[in-house]
């Protein structure tokens, strides 16, 4: 089955998600993470779709939400537009599903309105760890996040001659990919030009870290307020670090992780049984 498309607006944006139905089933609303979109978890959807009536998110900037000129795309914007989709959804406590970013804000709005949230799941996504270069002296992160704009201004969107093309380059970023995966979330993750080339429908804009909201004695104490409980994935694969040695899974009271063998950061399409498995058991107990 194909999801309902429908709009609403944060922010002055207009924003996109995708409705999968089941009426009468409690809401799950699924975020995707950075220069991502919502139809990556098109496998996840259709099976939490027996349970749940789930949403998947577009953030600002990423698939068929608009654009931000002007914007930083922090972390507090995108939990704002989060915010007034859950306002909309109006179905609380809702549970929430999050990847690399994604998993960043539902554990963010988790841990700022702790009673709206039933359960949350985070996958990759407790942010950037201890010795990532976002946690530079201020005076560094300003200096990169400008550099980093301008360098964007100068830069012009790379296109593909035909979907092969970019769906290679889908590939080249996730070796762990099936064809039919990288070929499903290239399909719905480029837009055609006229001269019938492809380009990705993220912001480049997006990419630049913002240099405020990255803060690890802020992100400390906003987890520290999550009272539901939290399952977190890990790909012991991935470049990210696990989150347990490093002591960023520690501020939440009431969490598990799960590391899973054979997995890189996109773990959810890298072992979609054992995310699947672990997700719906987590999600069902009582």
């Amino acid at each position: 089955m194909e999801p309902i498309s429908h709009y609403f607006y944060s922010h002055r944006l207009k924003l996109h998600f995708w409705d999968w139905g089941r009426e009468g089933k409690p809401s799950l609303v699924l975020v995707h993470g950075g220069l991502d979109h919502a139809r990556n978890w098109d496998w996840v959807a259709r099976a939490l779709r027996e349970h749940f009536h789930v949403y998947a998110l577009d953030l600002r900037g990423h698939g068929n939400s608009a654009w931000a000129p002007g914007a930083l795309y922090s972390i507090a914007e995108h939990v704002l537009d989060l915010s007034a989709l859950l306002d909309i959804i109006n179905d609380f406590p809702v549970y929430l599903v999050g990847h690399s970013l994604g998993g960043v804000i539902v554990l963010h709005y988790s841990g700022i309105y702790p009673d709206r949230v039933q359960k949350v799941v985070s996958v990759e996504g407790l942010g950037p760890g201890p010795n990532h270069r976002i946690h530079k002296p201020a005076p560094d992160r300003l200096r990169d996040w400008i550099e980093g704009v301008r360098s964007s201004e100068r830069r012009e969107p790379r296109s593909y001659a035909g979907l092969d093309d970019a769906v290679a380059r889908m590939r080249e970023a996730n070796p762990h990919l099936s064809d039919e995966v990288a070929f499903h979330l290239t399909r719905h993750g480029t837009n055609w030009n006229s001269d019938a080339s492809l380009v990705w429908k993220f912001d480049n804009f997006a990419r630049p870290f913002p240099p405020y909201g990255h803060n690890l004695e802020d992100a400390h104490e906003i987890m520290k307020r999550i009272t539901a409980p939290t399952l977190l994935f890990w790909g012991m694969e991935s470049w990210a670090v696990d989150p347990e040695t490093d002591g960023r899974a520690h501020a939440i009271a009431n969490h598990r992780l799960v590391k899973v063998p054979r997995a890189g950061h996109w773990l959810h399409h890298d072992q979609l049984d054992i995310f699947l498995g672990e997700t719906e058991r987590f999600l069902l107990e009582d």
